[in-house]
């Protein structure tokens, strides 16, 4: 199981700083604990101001089907959008990122583990529930795990031809998020120095 924790009200807003945005909902895994009232009350705040062009509220978009028929009847909001912002676990983040190839997708929340079983997805994306999500600096791709040694400051020595040198049928995952950028035409996003990863919030659920 996990926990989904909003991310600072100053770094949302910092997500969308003057441009228009499209929020999305993830509603499923209802045994976790999402903050419902604590995000509501930040997207009215957002859509009072005028920077929201549509929310989609649904349940499991880590579910394939469910999220492409969602995300078709919005079509138009999410155009009218410069970045997309969704509350949800990381998996939710990355589902919507792999859809949305040609937007900026932004994580909103943090994912902590909690001990237990958490519902499957039918997808490869996986999240590290470390904590503090990464997916803003890296296009919607985790390097924790897309990357076989969770990296977080960039490529090692020993890819080789986009794949990785651990697994060489893998791709390699910050090839992967240096191509997401270069599409969204942020690739101006590996120049930001790397956060340091808060181990301390995994020790303090684990308690």
């Amino acid at each position: 199981m996990l926990i989904t924790e909003l991310k600072s009200k100053e770094t949302i807003l910092s997500l969308v700083d003057g441009k228009k945005a499209f929020i999305i909902n993830c509603h499923g895994c209802r045994e976790v604990y999402f903050p419902l009232e604590e995000a509501a009350q930040l997207q009215e705040e957002l859509y009072a101001g005028g920077s929201v062009t549509g929310i989609l509220t649904t349940d499991y978009i880590c579910n394939p089907d469910n999220l492409k028929v969602r995300l078709e009847s919005h079509k138009a909001e999410i155009e009218a959008a410069d970045v997309v912002l969704v509350f949800s676990c990381g998996v939710g983040v990355q589902t919507v990122a792999s859809y949305l190839e040609d937007r900026k997708v932004c994580a909103c929340c943090d994912t902590s583990r909690l001990p237990g079983f958490q519902g499957v997805t039918p997808l490869e994306y996986d999240c590290g529930q470390c904590g503090e999500c990464y997916l803003n600096l890296t296009g919607g791709i985790c390097p924790i795990t897309a990357c076989s040694k969770s990296l977080v400051n960039g490529q090692c020595g020993g890819s080789k031809n986009g794949k990785c040198e651990v697994d060489p049928n893998m791709d390699c995952g910050w090839e992967r998020i240096y191509r997401r950028l270069e599409k969204i035409g942020r690739l101006d996003a590996l120049k930001c120095p790397t956060q340091i990863r808060n181990f301390a919030t995994d020790q303090e659920v684990a308690k």
